[in-house]
């Protein structure tokens, strides 16, 4: 279930989406309340699911990345169920059920250009299954686009296989 935000949970997820990296008593100190309270606050917010903080790159700053949005268009309705199988592929940065002419889209990273972006359509998707139809659309600039790497890239990156310069 969705979570209210008042006031003060609000100014705290401003202040971190401006520097992720706010201390707590700095973030006190702005919000002019107590350290107490704003440490419980955000232990709050992000035991709940309503807050994450974490690394966000601008894929276009970085070399090798190329992404793309893809449409998505079911056999079946069932949204919920494939919504999640797709979110958790490995070059899926995030998911979302969508009114209009697809059923989901979808964010794909790929540190493997359109050969990655072929694999994820013919081989991700297809094992999937219930997929009708798919439009991609490879984004070739974009502005204020910061983005949580997708959880296989993560792991490749923090295994350090991805091969270090």
């Amino acid at each position: 279930m969705a979570r209210g935000l008042d006031g003060l949970d609000r100014e705290l997820v401003g202040l971190l989406a401006e520097d992720g990296r706010l201390s707590v008593a700095a973030a006190a100190k702005r919000a002019s309340v107590s350290r107490p309270t704003v440490a419980a606050r955000l232990r709050s917010l992000l035991s709940s699911g309503a807050l994450k903080v974490a690394g966000l790159i601008d894929g276009f700053e970085v070399k090798g990345l190329t992404t793309a949005l893809v449409g998505l268009t079911l056999d079946k309705y069932k949204l919920d169920e494939k919504m999640v199988e797709i979110a958790n592929l490995d070059q899926v940065g995030w998911a979302a059920v969508v009114t209009g002419r697809y059923d989901i889209i979808v964010e794909v990273t790929t540190e493997e250009g359109i050969a990655g972006l072929y694999e994820f359509l013919s081989v991700s998707l297809h094992n999937v299954g219930g997929i009708r139809s798919s439009e991609m659309f490879v984004v070739m600039k974009a502005r204020n686009k910061w983005m949580l790497l997708p959880f296989g890239m993560r792991r490749t990156w923090l295994s350090g296989a991805a091969g270090d310069e």
